[in-house]
């Protein structure tokens, strides 16, 4: 059972499994430290962090929906300033890769953000330009090509650590803005961010969230974003880290089958705080007992139907 390759490549980026947990629902990468060995993750991604420290959008802020959870927290977080003073050292001690999220309002901000970062001991970035629920950047970004293109030129050409772009499902056409992704220098692309959605309270007429509609992640969405991965993979030669729904090791599978080089665990994180490591623990069981020694054996081995 040891024996059992675990290890992948996103460009550069060697992880010690295709396992990582998504950026806002595992805060900065040290409050589950209490429930499992974070040296066990393949990755962290931290919270989407700004140029300057940002309060969010008021509650209410985030509602449960059958199968899934709509969340309209926009954004908040301590700012990169602070994140390299308090949080930043704990993280260096972890033996697992940190990639840091980027959220910004402008093409600049997100420059000067990864300019800020570029000298300190991280391993990638994140870039989000998909954040549905806030009113500057987020989804104004996500959804035009040009704006994708030219953050991730800038970006690219501001750093020498790897550049995800995580890309919206809020479009016709995903792969798309994975091309312009690929075309323009990013090492890798995520997908999904979440789907736009909307709750309402019929006893007061008004929408439970503060900010009228949130993203909706969590099961509910796997099949729409293996859907999103696999368009991808048919139309772009990149790299893609899957997300959306993931909860257990055979959701998990399912990516790594459609050609998702590795998986982040997302909303389930606040259901099961130790469900990333079960996950690792469930795709060393398949391998071994399907026969398999190399997790790289399994990527991309969909054989869909004629």
């Amino acid at each position: 059972m040891n024996d059992i390759n675990l290890k992948i490549k996103i460009g550069g980026l060697e992880l010690k499994n295709p396992v990582m947990v998504a950026s806002g629902t595992f805060g900065y990468g040290l409050e589950s430290k209490d429930f499992f060995d974070l040296n066990r993750l393949g990755a962290i991604i931290t919270k989407s962090l700004s140029l300057k420290p940002r309060i969010g959008n008021p509650p209410q802020r985030i509602v449960e929906t059958p199968s899934g959870m709509l969340n309209a927290i926009g954004l908040a977080n301590i700012g990169v300033e602070n994140f390299i003073k308090e949080k930043l050292p704990e993280l260096k001690k972890l033996d697992t890769k940190i990639i840091v999220n980027i959220a910004a309002s402008s093409v600049d901000e997100y420059v000067e953000c990864v300019k800020i970062l570029n000298y300190e001991d991280i391993d990638a970035f994140e870039i989000n330009v998909s954040c549905p629920n806030v009113k500057e950047g987020g989804l104004e970004f996500g959804r035009d090509l040009k704006k994708v293109g030219e953050i991730t030129n800038k970006v690219v050409a501001s750093t020498n650590k790897p550049v995800i772009i995580k890309l919206t499902p809020n479009v016709t056409y995903i792969s798309q803005f994975a091309k312009v992704a690929k075309e323009e220098g990013a090492t890798a692309v995520s997908a999904i961010n979440t789907f736009v959605g909307m709750a309402v309270n019929i006893f007061t007429r008004r929408p439970k969230l503060s900010h009228n509609t949130g993203g909706l992640s969590g099961p509910a969405i796997k099949p729409l974003a293996l859907a999103k991965v696999y368009e991808i993979l048919q139309n772009v030669d990149i790299p893609v880290i899957g997300i959306g729904g993931i909860t257990n090791s055979e959701d998990a599978l399912e990516f790594l089958i459609t050609g998702a080089k590795a998986i982040q665990v997302g909303t389930h994180n606040f259901v099961d705080p130790s469900a990333p490591v079960k996950i690792i623990d469930g795709i060393r069981d398949y391998l071994q007992k399907f026969g398999f020694n190399d997790i790289n054996q399994i990527i991309g081995s969909l054989q869909v139907n004629q």
